[in-house]
């Protein structure tokens, strides 16, 4: 197997986010979320009528935390409360709402945070690029921005269990839906990436008897797609998802198959982040997010954000 040579991310918004096989063929985390779901959303690639005899199935939900290994309850006694910061401008995760307050994903579970471990909460906004530094200079307590864990965010911050990965997925239009993507599947056929992404790199070394066809950006990737001059596309499950669900697409494509999430191409998921040391706070956020899933409470978040499944 090839060795690549790309440096992952810094952050899950970087060109070529991340990516490949979740949790491992998303055996170990991939959370269905019973009839709460079935009752809100249906996958990404089925539509009434877009397929007949298609079975509508719940939404998967990701589920990161084992709950064979729940986690104790650490001494929150010195926690009085959480200066989260986050970056202003990545919707659906953060971005300025309309009262001029922060809000997005991540922002309403640093709020559920602290009300499960019952401090007080204050959230900033700051350019990305600027995080690190604050939280080292004592600005701020955990950065919750969607920062990618990686060798080189981990020689700065320490971090929390991922609370979510970013995953590849294929889209075809609707006519060429597949229920499963393999190697042998795309034998011949045209497999758009952006150039220079890990997608594109992955495909390269996993796909290489796909016929991968390079594009300078997402937007002209999509529209090869929609345009029918390529077969499929490969890239960030996440944005791909909005724009399947959005009126750009046309309603023209679907996934097909399912996630890939790779850690050696695409890192090891999103955390949070805090001063190097900081084991009670790291501990702390750990146990509350653990909480939140086991009462549900991730599941209804990420629904609420995501009525399009990336996973």
């Amino acid at each position: 197997m090839m060795q690549p040579q790309i440096a992952p991310p810094s952050n899950i918004r970087s060109s070529g986010l991340a990516l490949a096989r979740f949790f491992g063929a998303l055996c170990a985390g991939l959370l269905v979320a019973g009839a709460i779901t079935a009752a809100r959303a249906q996958p990404a690639s089925v539509k009434p009528g877009s397929q007949p005899g298609a079975q509508v199935a719940p939404q998967a939900v990701p589920g990161f935390w084992d709950p064979r290994r729940r986690p104790d309850r650490p001494d929150l006694s010195r926690l009085t409360g959480i200066r989260f910061i986050t970056e202003t401008d990545y919707p659906p995760f953060n971005f300025t709402g309309p009262d001029g307050n922060p809000a997005g994903f991540n922002v309403d579970l640093a709020r559920m945070i602290c009300e499960e471990i019952k401090v007080t909460c204050t959230i900033q906004m700051r350019r990305f690029e600027t995080l690190v530094d604050a939280i080292n200079a004592n600005r701020g307590d955990a950065v919750i921005a969607s920062m990618s864990v990686t060798p080189q965010t981990r020689a700065r911050l320490d971090f929390t269990d991922p609370y979510y990965r970013a995953p590849a997925r294929f889209v075809s239009r609707r006519d060429a839906v597949m229920p499963e993507v393999r190697p042998e599947y795309l034998s011949g056929k045209k497999v758009g990436a952006v150039a220079g992404s890990a997608h594109e790199a992955y495909l390269k070394s996993q796909f290489t008897d796909a016929q991968v066809v390079s594009f300078p950006n997402d937007e002209a990737l999509r529209s090869a797609l929609r345009r029918g001059e390529v077969d499929f596309i490969f890239g960030d499950a996440i944005s791909l998802a909005f724009w399947i669900s959005g009126t750009d697409s046309g309603d023209c494509c679907g996934f097909s198959g399912g996630p890939f999430v790779e850690s050696r191409y695409f890192g090891e998921g999103v955390g949070i982040g805090v001063k190097r040391g900081n084991d009670i706070l790291r501990q702390a956020i750990n146990w509350a997010m653990f909480r939140l899933w086991e009462k549900g409470r991730y599941t209804d978040l990420w629904l609420r954000y995501f009525s399009v499944s990336p996973f």
